[in-house]
């Protein structure tokens, strides 16, 4: 049940981003159009009210509950940057805005870029283990938290490793490729 409310979030997100850009640029309601792209948060709200509900009621802490913490912090880390990319697409492609923003490819821009998502990462990560921490000491049953332990620690290890990644253009930036 909680896994199938958690697709429907993710859906719901992107309805509303949609909605609200269709609106901004297509039927010109801009008013409208910002306020289904601030009201994206709700959705964020409905997940952790569901996901506390069911532990609460006496669910064993499934993945998908582990899930829902990740994809709130990732929400709220990365939620703005998402509308602003697709807010940049829909100006350009139906309201004749400037092109959109490209992600640098080569050089201290490039490494600036990668450690300012790794950054946004981060963010997600302290949100989301914060979610996962609060979950854990709420059910306060070991046993029935296990799969909550298993996605922190299998967060930190991506984090990790998306750290190394990130962080390795800062002392190796990428260099163009010379035209041969």
């Amino acid at each position: 049940m909680i896994t199938a409310f958690i697709v429907s979030c993710e859906i719901g997100f992107w309805v509303f981003v949609l909605a609200g850009l269709i609106c901004r640029y297509i039927f010109r309601l801009k008013k409208l159009g910002i306020l289904l792209l601030y009201s994206t948060p709700l959705i964020d709200l409905a997940l952790v009210i569901a996901t506390v509900i069911d532990l609460r009621g006496g669910a064993i802490a499934t993945f998908a509950h582990s899930l829902a913490a990740v994809y709130i912090g990732v929400s709220i880390a990365y939620g703005h940057r998402m509308i602003k990319w697709a807010d940049e697409r829909f100006a350009h492609r139906f309201a004749g805005g400037p092109a959109p923003f490209r992600k640098p490819k080569y050089g201290k821009e490039h490494a600036r870029y990668e450690r300012n998502g790794w950054l946004h990462h981060l963010l997600a990560f302290v949100i989301g283990s914060a979610l996962l921490y609060g979950m854990i000491i709420m059910v306060g049953d070991e046993a029935r938290t296990e799969a909550l332990w298993s996605t922190l620690q299998l967060w930190a290890v991506i984090l990790g490793i998306d750290f190394l990644i990130s962080f390795s253009y800062t002392l190796s930036p990428r260099k163009k490729k010379p035209l041969v």
